[in-house]
């Protein structure tokens, strides 16, 4: 995290931002009642279960609340940055 942010959706927000780390849990669940059967690892995955590809984190604005991949602010940043040079 060495880019600077901005915020597509306020437009204003360039300092306040929360990182969410995502860690996901593989379970398998009951059908019918949503209960956890078994919570599973990456070695002991099943077959047709895909892994998590997500990111490691996302970037929420701590203005406007939008909750976005990193790339999206700092795109917007050296948009704007590029706008506000013209």
């Amino acid at each position: 995290m060495t880019k600077p942010y901005h915020c597509p959706n306020c437009k204003t927000n360039r300092t306040r931002f929360n990182l969410v780390q995502q860690e996901p849990t593989i379970v398998k669940l009951h059908p019918d009642t949503g209960e956890v059967l078994q919570e599973l690892t990456a070695t002991s995955i099943e077959p047709f279960h895909l892994q998590y590809q997500g990111p490691a984190f996302k970037v929420q604005c701590g203005v406007c609340g939008l909750l976005e991949k990193e790339d999206m602010f700092t795109s917007y940043a050296t948009y704007a940055q590029g706008k506000e040079m013209t």
